[in-house]
């Protein structure tokens, strides 16, 4: 079994994406997804190989990390030896180039 971390910014995510949800949605709605959201973060603990390498990184060569998808969310992680390092969970409707250099590529 690996160990599933999340960077503070992939944190800071999950709290940016609840907060939209139960303010433009409704509270319930917020919790619901993120008890989805983290429960497909802590699969990776079990499965850690079963995402793929996201196509904007895959394009300029980066192949060291993958993602999932909960639509429209996408889950960017990369795995060690023993570990999961969940680096952003993004809305996959946004400008996700942008984001991923910002994240991944700086």
């Amino acid at each position: 079994m690996f160990e599933v971390r999340l960077t503070e910014e992939a944190e800071n995510d999950l709290l940016d994406i609840w907060r939209y949800v139960a303010e433009h949605d409704a509270c319930g709605k917020g919790d619901a997804l993120l008890d989805r959201l983290e429960t497909l973060c802590l699969s990776l603990g079990n499965l850690p190989e079963k995402g793929h390498v996201p196509k904007e990184l895959r394009r300029v060569g980066v192949l060291d990390y993958k993602e999932l998808h909960l639509k429209p969310y996408r889950v960017i992680y990369e795995t060690s030896r023993n570990s999961v390092l969940i680096h952003a969970i993004l809305d996959g409707r946004r400008d996700m180039e942008t984001l991923l250099q910002r994240r991944i590529l700086r």
